[in-house]
């Protein structure tokens, strides 16, 4: 069990950083720059033309992971990573979509709102159904920690995991605004879900595999995605990303679990609804200098001090890391229902 976990991480890594030695400069060669919006920080202006859809680099690593790695898994009948892969890439075409629609109108507005919440949604209860019907899901809420479940009415369960699946896609998209910062903040993440399943045995080996593999792709990515970026995941990366986790959550039927290892996301997030909703009903004032927090940080706020690019990263990654250790601790002993 433990080699082809370290299996995992070792092609994605490979994989992710020699596909990136290809992709950039051709994305650099084709002009898929990245448009920078012009009401962010004035030294951000620097980054247009950066190359995006980087995140191909760790999609095609962790495929290539789940098909070799993971292919005594799928012999098996075990198909879990698949599931989780396919999730993850439902999400990646439309975050393409809208990579696509920015680059084609050359500017940073691609799909509507509407729109990328609907296909979303679409996704998230066509994946729900998926794992109901093979056994991976069940409509029992697991509370970490206390290692107990709450029974749920199965309508009101999969209303509430649909939109936390959205909600979690999303929160990592909000995230990616700094160089590394998506990338760095969603290692934690998963080096956690490879923990849980290497402590809960080869019950679960297929999503230690996607995990694995996942922690290795990023790693990968980041020797393009550090600061100073060569290239952005953009929306195709980010989307896949936040699939991925909210995916392997329920796959390992642990939602609430995305609490603590979401927290850096779900203050991004929450600082953008605060600033938003403090600017409409104070007609004109703002908490933070600018959202979401990543972005007030950069600026400035409340102390006077401008965190650096890598300063954040080192922060989100951080923070991440404690929680994951965290939400291992609150999982480890769970007792099947």
């Amino acid at each position: 069990m433990t080699w082809k976990l370290i299996l995992a991480l070792v092609v994605g890594f490979c994989i992710s950083s020699a596909v990136g030695a290809v992709l950039v400069p051709y994305l650099r060669k084709i002009k898929a720059g990245q448009a920078i919006r012009e009401d962010g920080p004035t030294w951000h202006m620097s980054k247009t033309g950066t190359p995006t859809m980087g995140g191909l680099m760790f999609i095609i690593a962790v495929t290539v992971v789940c098909l070799t790695v993971g292919f005594s898994c799928m012999a098996n009948g075990e198909w879990g990573h698949i599931f989780i892969l396919v999730f993850g890439l439902v999400f990646g075409a439309i975050g393409f979509l809208d990579d696509y629609e920015k680059l084609r109108h050359k500017q940073n507005l691609g799909l509507s709102a509407k729109m990328k919440f609907l296909l979303q949604l679409l996704a998230a209860t066509c994946f729900l159904l998926l794992l109901r019907f093979t056994g991976y899901l069940s409509p029992n809420l697991y509370i970490p920690f206390w290692n107990t479940y709450v029974p749920v009415s199965e309508p009101l369960y999969f209303i509430f995991a649909a939109f936390v699946i959205v909600g979690t896609v999303n929160a990592v998209n909000i995230t990616d605004g700094v160089d590394g910062l998506a990338a760095g903040t969603c290692v934690p993440v998963f080096l956690c879900f490879t923990a849980i399943v290497f402590c809960w045995g080869k019950e679960y080996m297929p999503q230690g595999i996607f995990a694995s593999g996942m922690v290795g792709a990023l790693l990968g990515f980041l020797i393009y995605n550090f600061n100073p970026a060569r290239v952005f995941m953009g929306d195709t990366g980010s989307l896949f990303l936040g699939g991925c986790i909210s995916g392997l959550a329920f796959a390992l039927d642990v939602p609430l679990l995305l609490i603590p290892l979401c927290i850096m996301p779900i203050i991004e997030t929450l600082s953008d609804i605060i600033q938003v909703a403090y600017f409409k009903l104070s007609h004109g004032k703002r908490v933070f200098k600018m959202a979401p927090f990543h972005h007030h940080l950069e600026m400035g706020g409340w102390t006077g001090r401008k965190w650096k690019e890598k300063e954040i990263f080192v922060l989100f990654a951080g923070i991440t890391l404690v929680m994951a250790v965290v939400s291992l601790l609150g999982v480890t002993g769970r007792c099947s229902f």
